[in-house]
């Protein structure tokens, strides 16, 4: 649920609201008792991504990803991409 600034335009008073989106808009103005209240246009919030995160090779095409392994299997000094330990399924 996103948070909404009004503004009061008789005493010129602001304040947040945490609402829903399809709560109607508030009217009365809680300082001075009026009703012209008026929803502001904020920015917004910026996104927040939470956990391991984001990254360009997480979404990779899977015949990018078969090229990606055969180089590095066939690349005896690399790190292999199959594993540690385990022989290269291109060997």
């Amino acid at each position: 649920m996103p948070t909404y600034e009004y503004e009061c335009a008789k005493c010129g008073g602001t304040l947040e609201k945490f609402q829903s989106m399809t709560e109607k808009p508030l009217k009365k103005c809680p300082s001075c008792g009026g009703s012209t209240l008026k929803r502001l246009i904020g920015a917004g919030a910026g996104i927040i991504f939470k956990g391991s995160g984001f990254y360009q090779t997480d979404y990779r095409s899977e015949s990018y990803k078969k090229k990606q392994k055969e180089d590095t299997c066939s690349n005896p000094g690399s790190k292999p991409a199959c594993g540690a330990g385990k022989s290269c399924p291109a060997d």
